[in-house]
């Protein structure tokens, strides 16, 4: 009988890392992928690369997160309402962080009508979760 060689030996003898594509990575970076620098943008990201980005992000990250253009989750978590909530209201495009705060200042009727609606989304969520949490009695 012919000996095979171990499965987990080969496998492991020939590991490469695990990459994603440059808007995969900016998206868990949370920054906009055409406001990266272009180096970024034309190569793939390892996963420990990502992970150093993330421990210790270089100059152009930190001024994208400080300062934008935001991509849309961002711009809804900022303004506290949701992504829908951002194309109700027209917007459409990255803002950066000086726009996120006028249209805070301003205070836009639909801002205000999308943080209503998300505030109720947010309380029914926790009703549901609590009405999950409460002993089901028996019926008689």
């Amino acid at each position: 009988m012919a000996h095979l060689p171990d499965t987990l030996d080969v496998m492991t003898s020939h590991k490469t890392p695990q990459t994603m594509k440059p808007a995969t990575a900016a998206k868990k970076l949370g920054v906009y992928l055409e406001a990266t620098p272009a180096e970024f943008q034309e190569g793939v990201v390892s996963r420990d690369e990502l992970n150093a980005l993330q421990a210790d992000p270089p100059e152009w990250l930190r001024e994208l997160r400080r300062n934008g253009p935001h991509p849309r989750p961002v711009i809804a978590a900022k303004l506290r309402i949701s992504i829908s909530g951002l194309t109700r209201g027209g917007v459409t495009d990255p803002l950066t962080t000086a726009q996120i705060d006028a249209l805070k200042a301003d205070s836009p009727d639909w801002l205000r009508r999308e943080r209503a609606t998300q505030t109720e989304v947010r309380n029914e969520a926790v009703r549901i979760e609590a009405a999950k949490a409460e002993p089901r009695r028996p019926r008689s």
